[in-house]
């Protein structure tokens, strides 16, 4: 009966080693023994290498597949009327590019043609002058009508050549320019400031902008 007894108290004593025993596996770790668990903080979505966020590359590469898909599955007539098309834009704007060039073109070889004739037409003008001086020259004499013809004659030749855009170039009194006159001579004078024009002995001309002929002339010293 003894013996029983204890039989119980030794099962008693075992039960309360096996509780202490779970209860120090469940125990939690301390300070030290528990591992260090950071939180799992979603890390900031790190921009593409072309500087735009994750969602503005995915948003991107979605939209140029979209647009590569819309371009396969487009109907080729339609891709070859767009074609087309942009073949004639093309061949347009070349010829309105081949327009322009051949205008500007045209009109260069028109002024270079109109100077090589006005060329040939200024001797004929300095023998006008140069008659109708001498005429004038003459005092005391009557009034020719054959010269008065001839100032006449003139007269229309330097009008028609004014309408064509053809005018003199001024001399007498003025500065001297190199790309208007061509000095043959300095005489020394008090009329005049020294740079200045003080005769013309030929005539010089200019058609639009350019000259034709320049000036022959004696500069003041």
């Amino acid at each position: 009966m003894k013996d029983k007894k204890k039989s119980k108290e030794d099962i008693k004593e075992e039960i309360k080693e096996e509780t202490v025993q779970d209860n120090e596996e469940t125990k939690e770790p301390s300070g030290e023994e528990k591992e260090d668990v950071k939180p799992d903080v979603k890390s900031e979505e790190e921009p593409s290498e072309d500087g735009r966020s994750g969602d503005e590359a995915a948003e991107t590469e979605a939209n140029e597949e979209k647009a590569d898909e819309e371009k396969a599955s487009k109907d080729p007539k339609d891709a070859k009327i767009e074609e087309l098309n942009d073949k004639v834009m093309r061949q347009m704007a070349e010829f309105d590019n081949y327009r322009k060039r051949t205008e500007k073109e045209k009109e260069q070889m028109f002024e270079v043609g109109a100077k090589s004739i006005i060329e040939k037409i200024l001797p004929i003008i300095d023998n006008f002058e140069r008659a109708l001086e001498m005429a004038g020259s003459e005092e005391g004499k009557e009034q020719d009508p054959f010269m008065d013809g001839m100032e006449k004659v003139y007269r229309q030749l330097i009008d028609e050549l004014e309408k064509a855009d053809v005018k003199p170039i001024e001399a007498v009194g003025k500065d001297f320019d190199p790309n208007l006159h061509n000095a043959v001579m300095q005489e020394e004078t008090e009329e005049f400031e020294s740079g200045k024009i003080t005769k013309e002995l030929q005539k010089g001309y200019m058609y639009r902008d350019s000259v034709v002929r320049h000036s022959m002339v004696a500069v003041a010293q």
